[in-house]
């Protein structure tokens, strides 16, 4: 008996004897995020839905469904050091979070700071793939499962589906959106994701003029693979590429002409630097 669902709170399902689910699954608590889960079902908002990771299609893709799962050891963030052309030795790294720019936020700003003053940053967005219908039938089958119960079914109602177009569509629009902002101030727009993506974006968008990363391109895509070892799952770095923003608009045929000034950014940024943000290394 197995679950589509891999991973429930960052944590492998198929390990069924390593943990305690009784505990994981009452605490809601997501293993990368350090606190509750964000993602809440929509008719019962305390219940936060707990899946990260899902078995899909006839050749068992594991596919990532909650951008929270790519903060796996905030690899993420030590995988854009290089991006941070300004950086000196003495400065302090932090992970800033939700910062708002024209276009919509950013979910993330690595930045290098000296006496909490910027000297550089990088905005990185996650992005995880969406889903058709509902996994809420899988994952309770799943916690049948996982207390052992005899009566579980033995197979999942595979009631749902992976929305590709959709999530590769809204991505290219909502970077088109941004990336215009980055490149007037001379910055780096980093898109983290799994690798599945990147290769759907490949076969269905227009992708064949961006190239293999060079650090002068504003746009960034990094591409992970998640990859099964004894122990759980991990994320490992697969593939590097980039852009400017007429490579995203060549993409998509659109224009865009929000802008913010450097100064007004690295306003916003130092108001959010403290001890908490700050990256203890």
């Amino acid at each position: 008996m197995k679950s589509d669902i891999l991973e429930l709170f960052a944590y492998p399902t198929e390990l069924i004897d390593k943990y305690d689910w009784k505990d994981v699954i009452n605490g809601q608590k997501c293993l990368y995020l350090g606190k509750k889960c964000l993602k809440n079902r929509k008719s019962e908002p305390e219940v936060a839905i707990g899946s990260c990771t899902i078995r899909y299609g006839k050749e068992d893709k594991f596919v990532i469904i909650c951008p929270h799962r790519l903060l796996e050891k905030r690899r993420i963030f030590t995988d854009c050091l290089h991006l941070l052309t300004l950086h000196e030795p003495g400065n302090d790294l932090h992970v800033v979070s939700e910062l708002s720019i024209p276009g919509g936020s950013v979910d993330y700003f690595l930045v290098s700071a000296k006496k909490k003053k910027v000297q550089d940053f990088v905005g990185i967005e996650l992005q995880s793939i969406d889903t058709t219908g509902s996994v809420w039938e899988e994952r309770e089958r799943l916690f049948q499962i996982l207390r052992k119960d005899a009566s579980a079914k033995e197979e999942g109602t595979g009631g749902y589906g992976i929305n590709w177009k959709m999530t590769a569509k809204t991505t290219l629009l909502q970077l088109h959106h941004k990336i215009e902002t980055f490149e007037h101030i001379n910055k780096h727009l980093v898109l983290v994701m799994q690798d599945h993506l990147l290769n759907y974006m490949d076969r269905e968008f227009s992708f064949d003029h961006v190239t293999s990363a060079r650090i002068g391109d504003p746009m960034h895509f990094h591409a992970y693979s998640l990859l099964q070892e004894e122990d759980g799952y991990h994320i490992q770095l697969a593939k590097r590429i980039s852009t400017d923003m007429a490579g995203i608009s060549k993409c998509l045929g659109l224009k865009t002409e929000a802008k913010l000034e450097l100064e007004e950014i690295i306003g916003i940024i130092e108001a959010k630097l403290s001890d908490e943000t700050l990256i203890k290394l």
